[in-house]
Parts: structure tokens; C-alpha cells; sequence
């Protein structure tokens, strides 16, 4: 039985402050820092922080404390922005 939480439009802002991670136990992208348009923007580390730009249809999943993205680390480096 699953825990997740299906998103929609009127609940989407909900993953904002979440722990973000995708495929695999290596793909921490930090912290969601809010969804714009099309996009949920994460954010790792505080000094030198890296920014993913992910688009929302990558998400697969939230169980209330992490958003789970269908991409991998490799993957989340085209996605990747300098901040």
C-alpha cells in the first residue's frame, strides 16, 4: 500500500521546503525552492549552491517529505544551473 500523495495544481505548492531526490541512493538535489510554471526548482548545498530546473512531468512521486523525480544523476546535469 502506498503513502504518496497525488499532485495536482491545487496542492503542487505543498512539495516547496521538501527533500528532492531521484533514481538511485546517490541523487540528493536538495530542497525544493518552489515550482514555476512548468518547472520545480531544487536546491543543494549553500555555498556554491547548485539549481535544478526539473520539469514537473519528471516528477514520480511525494509521500509527504521527499519528491522522488524520474531521473538520475547523471541524468539532473542537463538540468543543472549555475546559481
Amino acid at each position: 500500500m502506498s503513502n504518496d500523495i497525488p499532485l495536482n495544481e491545487s496542492n503542487i505548492q505543498d512539495i516547496i521546503k521538501k527533500e528532492a531526490r531521484g533514481l538511485g541512493d546517490d541523487s540528493d538535489f536538495g530542497e525544493v525552492q518552489e515550482v514555476l510554471g512548468e518547472h520545480v526548482i531544487t536546491k543543494k548545498g549553500t555555498v556554491g549552491s547548485d539549481r535544478f530546473y526539473f520539469p514537473k512531468n519528471l516528477i514520480e512521486r511525494f509521500d509527504g517529505n521527499t519528491v522522488y523525480f524520474k531521473i538520475t544523476k547523471d541524468e539532473s546535469k542537463e538540468y543543472k544551473r549555475d546559481y
